[in-house]
């Protein structure tokens, strides 16, 4: 058996790079297929119980930060024009060389966008179509406006 030395190493990762491209690209397609418009493809490197990582999908480039348990992950990620995401998925991966190679479905919101425009405010009062209130007290009795606002 050929001892490993230094000269073999180039080569080794020149191979697990290589593979590690091709099983990436072979996600981004499977996931494409399978989640449409939302197929992302990252790469996260691990900083004690969390993962910082870069993304690019359908919405652009995204940095972001990401922790799990077992095949369940969660993760908040910021694109440039400053939008915020959370997410959560399942997935699983194999250890190839020194790196991770895997795939997960999940799903994901937007929790901050700063161009999104102002929802109007919910009405504060019922429509005047509506029959006014009616307060009743724990017999089940009417109790009187003056004595519901306290000026009976």
């Amino acid at each position: 058996m050929p001892s490993r030395t230094a000269s073999s190493r180039p080569a080794r990762t020149a191979a697990a790079l290589a593979a590690l491209a091709e099983l990436a690209a072979l996600a981004a397609l499977v996931l494409s297929a399978c989640a449409g418009p939302s197929a992302r493809l990252g790469v996260g490197v691990p900083v004690g119980p969390f993962s910082v990582g870069v993304g690019v999908g359908s919405g652009g480039v995204s940095a972001g930060v990401g922790t799990g348990v077992g095949p369940v992950g969660v993760g908040v990620g910021v694109h440039p024009s400053g939008q915020v995401t959370g997410g959560v998925g399942v997935g699983a991966s194999v250890p190839m060389g020194g790196a991770h190679v895997g795939a997960g479905v999940g799903s994901s919101t937007v929790l901050h966008d700063p161009y999104r425009p102002p929802q109007p405010p919910a009405p504060a009062a019922p429509s005047s179509d509506s029959p006014p209130m009616q307060w009743r007290d724990a017999h089940g009795r009417i109790v009187p406006e003056c004595q519901v606002r306290g000026g009976c």
